[in-house]
């Protein structure tokens, strides 16, 4: 059932050029030609790097410091959560902040994402974020369709008016 899944959405992302990541299933990443992202207890990007073609890229969860030192050989972590997650109403972690995001990024040897309860008024606070993933403020929105342009739009100022 995973894989036939995971082969709809590769076909939605393919026409538009969009990076398919696999949770945690290296084997199901293989077969769809997608991308791996590997949870924050499990299996370590050093372990499977060798597994996987140079193009295909491995994400990992980041949490806190410890998790931070196990993410040698992924291209991305997604580092969480930042602020209070919408789509994790059981998260019982405490959220890091834009402060505790920035002191995780910066200890990270790959660039970070920031994630949990990223939404459009709260973009600037992580401006230095190498990028944004979402879940809940899209797809909880009315209009995930305005809700996604809405965060894109934020995004590009922010980093406009830092000049990058």
């Amino acid at each position: 059932m995973f894989l036939e899944e995971g082969e709809q959405i590769a076909k939605l992302c393919r026409p538009f050029g969009n990076p398919l990541f696999v949770n945690g299933r290296l084997d199901v990443a293989l077969l769809l030609d997608a991308h791996l992202h590997l949870p924050a207890r499990g299996i370590r990007a050093g372990d499977v790097r060798p597994h996987l073609p140079a193009s295909r890229w491995i994400s990992t969860a980041v949490h806190d410091s410890g998790e931070g030192r196990e993410a040698g050989g992924a291209d991305l972590a997604l580092v969480s959560p930042v602020f209070a997650p919408g789509s994790k109403v059981t998260e019982e972690r405490a959220s890091l902040g834009p402060e505790g995001f920035a002191r995780l990024a910066k200890g990270l040897p790959c660039p970070a994402f920031a994630l949990g309860g990223i939404a459009p008024a709260n973009t600037s606070e992580v401006a230095k974020a190498w990028g944004f993933a979402v879940i809940s403020s899209v797809l909880k929105a009315a209009d995930p369709k305005s809700a996604a342009k809405a965060l894109l739009t934020a995004a590009r100022q922010t980093r406009a008016s830092l000049g990058i």
